[in-house]
């Protein structure tokens, strides 16, 4: 039987990427990503929502790019796939999450000259060409 992992956000990154290498020399660049969720409450009749925080590992090249070119509320669509992690804290404790790898990143609006928005916005052809990979 076929099985699928297959993940799709769309969201803001809540901070900087953070770009690190593996022991073996491989970049990886760490993203937090907020969607909201939202629903009707039955009791109120008003819509509600809810914040939902993911952690999203992207390797090599497109690492890079997302280090070079991404920042704190920019908004990127991730799609890649669930990878659960365990380990042992120095105290010997079990720890287990899920996080995601980030397989391809699109850059959803340009960076802005001054982050407010209201500056001629600035994309240069190599940040175009990075947001393709």
């Amino acid at each position: 039987m076929a099985t699928i992992n297959r993940v799709v956000l769309v969201g803001n990154l809540t901070r900087d990427p953070e770009l690190r290498a593996t022991p073996a020399g491989t970049s990886l660049c760490r993203l937090r990503v907020a969607c909201n969720t939202n629903w009707r409450n039955k009791d109120t009749g008003e819509i509600d929502e809810r914040s939902n925080y993911f952690d999203v590992t992207v390797f090599g090249a497109s690492g890079e790019a997302c280090a070079r070119f991404l920042a704190k509320g920019r908004p990127v669509a991730v799609d890649g796939r669930l990878e659960w992690h365990e380990w042992s804290t120095p105290e010997g404790e079990r720890r287990q999450a899920v996080g995601i790898v980030g397989e391809s990143v699109q850059f959803l609006a340009p960076r802005s000259r001054s982050g407010d928005g209201d500056e001629e916005e600035l994309e240069t052809e190599e940040e175009a060409e990075a947001i393709a990979f």
